[in-house]
């Protein structure tokens, strides 16, 4: 006998679980369907002894209140907290050499004055006084006070006085952020440095990242208090956190449950049939997978215009991983974060030009056992799919080409820690198949690769009646925030206007 329920999410990533959360909070019967056996999409853990990490390594927002971050907004919704533990500085290995950057605007021109002097300091300067305005415009139009499909002006002139002294400064919210860095900034190291913080948050660098996405990310980054946060226990306590909340409102969770496709009667969704056959009826499907994933998922005939456009979709590069779990005996001073580039001239976004190193039990240190540390580094949305496509999983051919291609993780481990190799008891080379395996993505993708320059992310509603998406496929874009953001207005459009907004009031939004 088939299940019914109000509303089935595809996905227990981080935007399907905000979004599930909100909808279980506003009084719908929500289930959240897995086909992993974890639930959080990129931003899972696994490990006992030790605890690794799956995807985002750099958090902010999550520690104090208010925040901006819609992440930390929907976990108060919840009644949910994190423990975290906040820090501020991190690590990176540039051409230029082996920095430790802080993260507020002074320790950054610090940085800036021993390496390039009084001018490039003032040049940097100006460049924020400019972000200023622009940051406090997007922060003055919170992503949950959206709506999807709503006309922009029409919620603009909702929120009343609090956004006329921003009028002037939101044009710039729009488009990418690259041009505003072209007119203010000349320097080549601040100029390298936008471009590098670009790419991590969208996987494009700056001519394609959105400028509203960039100004906000500087405006928490610079202020005076300015921190990262490593919530204790890692990317697992966050998505354990969105499920408790989810569930304390009723909503449910099913692991290991893989959807086969979507049922439709006529033009509208009604629900999905599951690999193993079980079919479940909803009023609304809210699809958590990515756009490529989607449209796989939906029968042939339905929503073709939509369908041929969405298919062409550009994606991101995927990525490299590298895991370890290793002894820490005499190893007092490693920064969590460690950010390499190996030329700024080849591009930030050209192949195994840039990694990221993060270990959390430097922060942590029930990550991982007694006198070891845990580590996770990746090549962020820079390994070509091209590579490996067609190639055998455990084949020689796959693994030579494995130890090839990661060898840039040694190299650069091994700047930081000379018998690395030596002090490894556990080690884990993961590739664009382990990427695409793990984590359901098309071709181990980041997400899709469309440029601010060429207009906002799709929304989240579809030409399909009852079903929405959410996640990195669909507005506001890719990144921890966004996703959540997503999850928040598929939310909204369900349940309603009278149920946004008692919740805008309830956080002070």
């Amino acid at each position: 006998m088939a299940d019914q329920t109000d509303v089935i999410v595809i996905g227990s990533g981080i935007g399907g679980l905000c979004c599930g959360g909100l909808l279980a909070r506003g009084g719908r019967e929500v289930v959240v369907l897995e086909a992993h056996s974890k639930p959080g999409g990129a931003a899972h853990g696994f490990g006992k002894t030790y605890h690794f990490e799956s995807g985002p390594s750099l958090w902010s927002g999550l520690g104090r209140w208010p925040s901006s971050n819609p992440l930390a907004q929907i976990l108060r919704a919840l009644g949910q907290s994190l423990e975290v533990v906040s820090y501020r500085d991190w690590d990176v290995i540039f051409p230029e050499g082996h920095l430790q950057i802080g993260v507020g605007n002074d320790a950054f021109s610090a940085v800036v004055q021993n390496l390039r002097g009084p001018e490039a300091v003032a040049e940097w300067q100006q460049f924020m006084t400019v972000l200023q305005p622009i940051a406090a415009a997007a922060n003055a139009l919170p992503l949950l006070a959206l709506r999807p499909g709503a006309d922009v002006m029409a919620q603009v002139l909702q929120r009343g006085g609090q956004l006329l002294p921003h009028m002037a400064a939101m044009r710039h919210l729009g488009g990418a952020f690259g041009p505003l860095v072209d007119r203010h900034l000349k320097d080549p190291f601040l100029r390298n440095w936008v471009d590098l913080l670009c790419f991590l948050i969208s996987g494009l660098p700056m001519d394609g990242t959105n400028a509203a996405a960039m100004a906000t990310l500087f405006g928490e980054w610079f202020e005076p208090d300015a921190c990262l946060d490593f919530p204790k226990g890692g990317s697992k306590a966050v998505v354990a956190a969105l499920v408790r909340g989810m569930e304390a409102n009723g909503g449910e969770l099913r692991l290991r449950s893989r959807v086969r496709e979507l049922l439709m009667d006529g033009d509208r969704a009604t629900g999905v049939v599951l690999e193993n056959g079980e079919q479940i009826h909803a009023r609304h499907v809210v699809s958590n997978a990515d756009i490529w994933s989607t449209l796989e998922l939906m029968p042939e005939g339905h929503a073709q215009r939509w369908r041929r456009k969405r298919e062409s979709t550009p994606a991101c590069r995927s990525f490299l991983h590298l895991h370890l779990g290793f002894d820490a005996k005499g190893l007092d001073d490693l920064p969590i974060h460690t950010v390499w580039v190996g030329d700024w001239e080849r591009g930030i976004n050209a192949e195994r030009n840039a990694a990221v190193i993060s270990i959390p039990s430097v922060l942590d240190p029930a990550m991982a056992p007694p006198g070891r540390h845990v580590l996770h580094a990746y090549t962020p949305a820079n390994e070509p799919w091209e590579l490996w496509e067609g190639l055998e999983r455990d084949s020689p051919a796959y693994l030579k080409q494995r130890e090839e291609r990661c060898s840039v993780f040694w190299r650069v481990l091994e700047q930081m820690i000379p018998d690395i190799r030596e002090r490894c008891d556990v080690v884990m080379e993961g590739t664009p198949l382990t990427h695409r395996r793990f984590l359901n993505v098309h071709n181990g993708s980041y997400g899709p690769a469309l440029p601010a320059s060429d207009g906002l992310f799709p929304g989240v509603t579809t030409p399909v009646k009852g079903l929405w998406m959410c996640g990195s496929s669909t507005f506001p874009g890719i990144g921890i925030p966004p996703v959540a953001a997503s999850g928040a207005l598929v939310a909204h459009d369900i349940l309603g206007r009278r149920a946004q907004k008692d919740l805008l009031h309830e956080l002070g939004i």
